[in-house]
C-alpha cells in the first residue's frame, strides 16, 4: 500500500465512522429533545424590518412549535469525540496504521476544530434561550452574537498571521491559467478573515426547510476535504470528510417531515468551520461560488430589505428565496432538492477553479 492509499482509504474511513457514530448518537438525541420539549413555544411574527412576517408566519408556524431544534448537536459532538477518538488510537503500538489514524494537528485542524466548538457552544446557547424563555423575545442579541463571531474571526485571523505567517490569498482566473493572481495583504489579512467569518454567519439563515442546510453543507465541505486533499493537508482533507460524514446522518433524520432541526448550534458552528477551512485552503477566492446557495440566500435579504426602505416596497413575497419559492406555491422538498442540485454543481465548479492554481 503507497503513502497515497493509506490517506485515501483514512479519509473514507474517517467519514463512515464519522456518520455511523452520529446515527446511533441520534437516536438518544432526538427522544431527549422531545422529551424536553426542544422547540420553538412561538413562532417568529416579526420580520427584520419589524413588520409582521404574515408570509413566513403563515408557512412555518406550526413547526417551529412542534420541531425540536439542536440537531446540530450531533454534527459537533460526533466530529469531536471522533477526532479524539482517532486522537488517543494513535498512541498504540500496533497494529501500525493506528499511529497514522490521528488527524488532530496544529497547523491543519486546531483551528477550524476551535471554530467548530466555540461556534457550536456559543449557537446552543443561543437555542436554549430561544426555547424556553417563552416570555421574551428570547436567544441571544443580534449584537452580542455579532460580537461573538468578531472575537472567532479575530482570535483566527490573528492565529494565521502571526502563528503560521501567512498573510496571501490567491485568486485563480482563467486568462491567467495556471498562476492566478496572489496578493498579499500584509497585516489587513486579520480583519480578512473576520469579514468572511461574518458573512459566513449571515449564510446561516439558508437552515429554514427540512433537509435544506444539512445537504447544502454537506455539499460544501465535501469540496474543501477534496481541495484539502490535493493540497497535501491530509489532516484537514479528514476532519472536513468527518464533518460530511455526521451531515449524512443528520440528513437522515432531517429529510421531510425532520425529526429535528438544525439550530443554531450547528448552524453557527459549521458556519464559523467553513470560513476558517476557507483560508487553511487558501480557497477565500472561490468560497462565494462553492457556497452560492448561502450567498443566494442573503444577498436575496439584503435586496429585499434596500428595496423596502428606498422603493417601499417588496421584491420578494418573503425572504430568504427560499420563504418566498414556497409561498408562490413550490413544495419544499422540490426546493430542497433543487438547491442541492445547485450546491453541487456550484462546489464541482469552485473546486476546479482552486485546483487550476495548484502545481
Amino acid at each position: 500500500m503507497t503513502f497515497h492509499d493509506f490517506y485515501v482509504i483514512r479519509l473514507f474511513v474517517i467519514s463512515f465512522f464519522s456518520a455511523v457514530f452520529s446515527f446511533f448518537l441520534a437516536r438518544f438525541l432526538i427522544p431527549f429533545l422531545v422529551k424536553i420539549k426542544f422547540w420553538k413555544k412561538r413562532a417568529r411574527e416579526e420580520a427584520l424590518t419589524g413588520e409582521r412576517a404574515e408570509v413566513f408566519f403563515r408557512l412555518h408556524s406550526q413547526r417551529e412549535v412542534s420541531v425540536p431544534r439542536g440537531g446540530g448537536l450531533i454534527i459537533w459532538l460526533s466530529v469531536t469525540i471522533i477526532i479524539f477518538f482517532f486522537f488517543l488510537l494513535s498512541f498504540l503500538s500496533s497494529p501500525w496504521w493506528l499511529q497514522k489514524a490521528n488527524f488532530l494537528s496544529r497547523s491543519q485542524t486546531w483551528l477550524p476544530l476551535f471554530a467548530l466548538i466555540v461556534g457550536s457552544l456559543v449557537g446552543l446557547i443561543d437555542d436554549i434561550l430561544n426555547v424556553f424563555l417563552v416570555d421574551k423575545k428570547g436567544g441571544l442579541s443580534f449584537r452580542l452574537r455579532f460580537f461573538i463571531i468578531f472575537l472567532i474571526g479575530l482570535v483566527g485571523g490573528l492565529w494565521l498571521y502571526y502563528k503560521l505567517g501567512w498573510s496571501k490569498i490567491n485568486i485563480p482566473l482563467i486568462f491567467n491559467f495556471p498562476q492566478g493572481i496572489v496578493f498579499d495583504l500584509g497585516v489587513f489579512y486579520i480583519p480578512l478573515f473576520i469579514l468572511v467569518m461574518l458573512a459566513c454567519w449571515a449564510g446561516g439563515v439558508i437552515d429554514g426547510l427540512d433537509g435544506l442546510a444539512g445537504g447544502v453543507f454537506a455539499s460544501i465541505f465535501a469540496a474543501f476535504s477534496i481541495i484539502s486533499f490535493f493540497e497535501g493537508k491530509l489532516d484537514l482533507a479528514s476532519f472536513s470528510a468527518a464533518i460530511v460524514g455526521t451531515l449524512f446522518s443528520f440528513l437522515w433524520f432531517n429529510i421531510p417531515p425532520a425529526k429535528f432541526y438544525m439550530g443554531e448550534t450547528g448552524v453557527l458552528g459549521l458556519s464559523a468551520t467553513m470560513a476558517t477551512i476557507a483560508f487553511l485552503t487558501d480557497s477565500v477566492a472561490v468560497l462565494p461560488i462553492i457556497a452560492f446557495p448561502m450567498v443566494l440566500e442573503v444577498g436575496t435579504i439584503i435586496f429585499q430589505l434596500l428595496s423596502k426602505k428606498i422603493r417601499k416596497k417588496k421584491i420578494w413575497l418573503s425572504t430568504p428565496i427560499h420563504n418566498h419559492l414556497e409561498a408562490i406555491g413550490w413544495k419544499s422538498y422540490q426546493i430542497t432538492m433543487r438547491f442541492w442540485v445547485l450546491s453541487v454543481i456550484c462546489a464541482i465548479l469552485g473546486v476546479a477553479l482552486k485546483l487550476m492554481t495548484l502545481r
